[in-house]
């Protein structure tokens, strides 16, 4: 009995620390993702390469379609801090996957904030794409930032406090 008791704590400890050792972790660099074709991509209709991240400090913005506007507080302070476009970059991304609504009505979306924060890269993930690959929170808005080698030294899930936002503008500034 005493064997079958270790055995057990020894499995309930590894599935409750495994998730942890699985997702992305600050000072990580994610594995190189590329949404095209049926798996999504930019508005513009050409590919996302996560790899041209590098080289910019980038935030990206995976959201739900139906949490679309849940951090533009987050946006809003981006856009207002008015980083350097050579420096810095913002990726608004839907997780298509997470919603009902058509493709019509989100691509709408996707144009109307297109016309708020012009400076934004706009990408559909229509297969959860990051959710399974870089273990991002699935119907939700997470917010990520990335230091021009692609670390992540920014993560979020849901909505982000007004401390979480100057953390966020903090990091970005700290790697400009």
């Amino acid at each position: 009995m005493k064997h079958f008791t270790g055995i057990s704590t020894f499995i309930l400890a590894l599935l409750l620390t495994a998730p942890a050792c699985w997702a992305l972790q600050l000072g990580q660099v994610p594995p190189p993702v590329v949404l095209s074709g049926s798996l999504g991509g930019c508005i513009n209709g050409k590919p996302w390469n996560s790899n041209d991240m590098k080289g910019k400090v980038s935030v990206i913005f995976y959201v739900a379609p139906n949490d679309k506007d849940l951090n533009n507080a987050a946006s809003e302070a981006l856009k207002k801090a008015k980083f350097p476009d050579a420096q810095f970059q913002t990726f608004g991304m839907v997780n298509v996957a997470a919603s009902w609504l058509p493709k019509f009505t989100i691509d709408y979306d996707l144009q109307q904030k297109q016309k708020l924060y012009p400076r934004t890269i706009y990408v559909r993930d229509y297969k959860k794409v990051l959710v399974k690959d870089w273990k991002i929170g699935d119907n939700n808005s997470d917010v990520l930032a990335f230091d021009k080698s692609g670390k992540l030294i920014f993560e979020k899930d849901g909505k982000l406090s007004q401390a979480d936002i100057q953390n966020l503008l903090k990091a970005v500034s700290a790697n400009i």
